[in-house]
């Protein structure tokens, strides 16, 4: 069989690059060039034209990240595509020589991995850590080796400023010194990459994360390259501090003319305060936009709707959005509009960390300004820093300007800096981040939305013809992708104006579903004739391994008559015992020719309990800390499953 082949193909190729992730590696790129070729030539075994639900982590971090508890434990890229694949990797506890005891393994092997280990400091951490380094000695080196949160608060200072710059203490005047530094990490990271893809079986992609921190909000963003032709180096927020800036950066050494491609991804956009919205550090003109708006579709398709730093895809309460209140939006929500919330703070004196603590309640940014403090749960929130009004936005901004500027589809992550790609579990979550390595720590209010405040996070889903970096790749540029708080359920939508309302019940459903509509991520074309309705197939069924569905949320979001922003959840199909699948063609009577619109699905497991209850438990009653008993924090959660939109531009 071809797959049996590409198996084959992969075991050599993995021979002959075999070696120390510390190796240059100059030739990785002319080593592999070879697998994706037969694919093309020969396809897979597994082709489907109807597509197959393929699941993956886009968002994994390793001890090549400066932020990263995997530097407690050693574990390297190669490690985190081990681990995605089903092998058990090292893990905590750490003896005091600094030796993991543990090991941590998946519940079930990944379909996809893009390990995106930071791309600013590769060479500033590859000095600090390497003895005999030209900058090893430095007082910032000696510092930031002290412990592992101090060194990474002290680089990270970099990138919370607007205007980033080098170290020069240990990147010298001109930063060529980091520079050099940051060529082998990144050999290694291509190697692990490329080592691992094994077409039709396993989809390994080279990326990065653009790790821009402006005022402590996020504005971080994974870079992923189709294949193994990429940049000498990454462009890092250093490199290029705004968005529009990064895509530039990275056009003008990653030619697609020239066989390269990229895509990137911005995630948990509930930290930005403000930051994701478009137009950033931009002219005020109606071409200036529309540029910006043209590279952002080409380049920057979905979106991540939930990680470890909680759900992206709604808030209660924005006076510009009208709509009633979800009650699933409040599912690991680290902001809610109204709550005093108390938070972590720190501060660097001469190298010495400061932990403090400051409250304040939410409210929503000025309109023409954005806040700070967002990696920490504070500042102000806007309409972009959710996926549910951000989208909303988007559609007000096509009626200015002729074009969708926040066209985003759906999709989930870990965003594990622990080598852990996929450790979603809730009775199994052995923590993300340095100071979650035990329930105690766990149950704790951590750094950076962390501690009992995250959660396992999610996977990425997409509808992919073959398990293949093209195909995948391919999904993602049309945004046929989904995104799971964990759960590997299955979620379908399609639009059209002539779908049956018997198509659940087609042996071809999706082919017929194709063939007379549009999937997930598409335009719904005007038909030409106000008085017809459109209708949507929506569809999912549940993960093998987990709970029954018990609803179908259709989620709509519009632009009234009188230019305003407007939602509505729609249930579509229930449950009350639960199904194994649910499918329903759903009419919306309600559908104004004349509105921009937009329409995602949203599937719902019965409630189950939330991570921390099992840390409780697994401490002795008089070790629990307060939160096991006092109620600040559900006892349950809502698993749930998201589709990329569909969206409908109005006449």
């Amino acid at each position: 069989m071809r797959s049996q082949l590409f198996l084959a193909l992969g075991i050599v190729l993995l021979s002959a690059c075999s070696g120390s992730d510390n190796s240059t590696a100059p030739n990785v790129q002319q080593s592999i060039s070879t697998d994706t070729a037969a694919v093309e030539a020969g396809g897979c075994d597994n082709f489907n034209t109807d597509g197959t639900a393929l699941f993956g982590d886009l968002h994994v971090h390793t001890s090549y990240s400066f932020d990263a508890a995997a530097n407690s434990v050693g574990t390297t890229p190669t490690d985190a595509h081990r681990y995605a694949r089903g092998e058990a990797i090292p893990f905590f506890p750490v003896d005091k020589q600094g030796i993991p005891l543990g090991s941590v393994k998946i519940d079930r092997p990944l379909d996809f991995l893009a390990v995106t280990d930071h791309g600013e400091f590769l060479g500033e951490r590859a000095l600090c850590r390497t003895e005999g380094s030209p900058a090893y000695n430095t007082t910032f080196c000696n510092n930031y080796r002290v412990n592992e949160r101090q060194g990474m608060l002290m680089l990270g200072s970099v990138i919370t400023t607007e205007t980033p710059e080098r170290i020069k203490e240990i990147c010298g005047s001109d930063g060529s010194q980091c520079s050099t530094y940051a060529e082998s990490p990144w050999q290694d990271i291509q190697l692990a990459a490329n080592r691992a893809n094994t077409p039709c079986e396993f989809t390994s992609f080279v990326a990065y994360e653009y790790t821009g921190t402006p005022g402590t909000s996020n504005y971080h963003r994974n870079v992923i390259f189709r294949d193994n032709n990429v940049p000498a180096k990454p462009v890092s927020y250093i490199d290029a501090s705004i968005d529009s800036k990064l895509w530039s950066a990275l056009d003008a050494v990653c030619d697609i003319a020239e066989g390269c491609d990229y895509l990137t991804i911005p995630h948990n956009s509930n930290l930005a305060n403000g930051r994701m919205a478009p137009y950033m550090q931009l002219e005020d003109t109606t071409a200036a936009k529309r540029a910006y708006a043209t590279a952002r579709l080409k380049r920057e398709p979905i979106m991540e709707i939930f990680q470890h730093k909680g759900s992206s895809e709604c808030i209660n309460g924005l006076s510009s959005v009208f709509g009633a209140p979800d009650e699933l939006c409040e599912v690991e929500a680290v902001r809610r509009m109204g709550e005093n919330k108390t938070y972590v703070t720190r501060s660097l004196n001469q190298g010495d960390l400061t932990m403090g603590q400051a409250s304040e309640v939410t409210a929503e940014c000025e309109p023409g300004e954005t806040g700070s403090n967002g990696m920490l749960g504070a500042g102000c929130v806007h309409p972009t820093d959710f996926q549910r009004s951000g989208l909303l936005v988007g559609l007000l901004e096509e009626q200015s300007i002729g074009l969708n500027p926040v066209k985003l589809g759906t999709i989930a992550a870990t965003d594990t800096h622990s080598s852990t790609p996929g450790a979603v579990i809730e009775s199994a979550w052995t923590g993300a981040v340095t100071g979650e390595s035990t329930p105690a720590e766990r149950l704790k209010p951590g750094l950076l939305t962390s501690g009992i405040d995250g959660n396992p996070g999610g996977l990425a889903g997409v509808w992919a013809k073959e398990n293949t970096r093209d195909a995948i790749f391919d999904a993602m540029l049309r945004k046929e992708v989904f995104g799971t708080s964990g759960p590997r359920i299955r979620p379908r939508l399609f639009a059209g104006w002539d779908l049956s309302e018997g198509l659940c019940d087609a042996p071809d459903m999706v082919a017929v579903a194709y063939a007379s509509g549009v999937p997930m991520g598409s335009d719904l074309v005007a038909s030409g004739d106000s008085t017809k309705t459109p209708s949507l197939l929506a569809y999912a069924s549940k993960d093998p391994d987990g709970k029954p569905l018990v609803a179908l949320h259709l989620i709509k979001g519009w632009i009234d008559g009188d230019g305003k922003m407007r939602n509505e959840v729609i249930t579509v199909a229930e449950a009350e015992t639960g199904a194994d699948s649910l499918c329903v063609v759903y009419s919306d009577k309600e559908f104004n020719a004349s509105q921009s619109a937009y329409y995602y699905l949203r599937a719902v497991e019965p409630e189950t309990a939330r991570w921390h209850t099992y840390d409780c438990a697994a401490l002795a009653e008089a070790d629990r800390p307060e939160v096991c008993t006092n109620g600040a924090y559900p006892e349950t959660v809502r698993e749930m499953a998201w589709t990329s939109p569909i969206w409908y531009q109005g006449e």
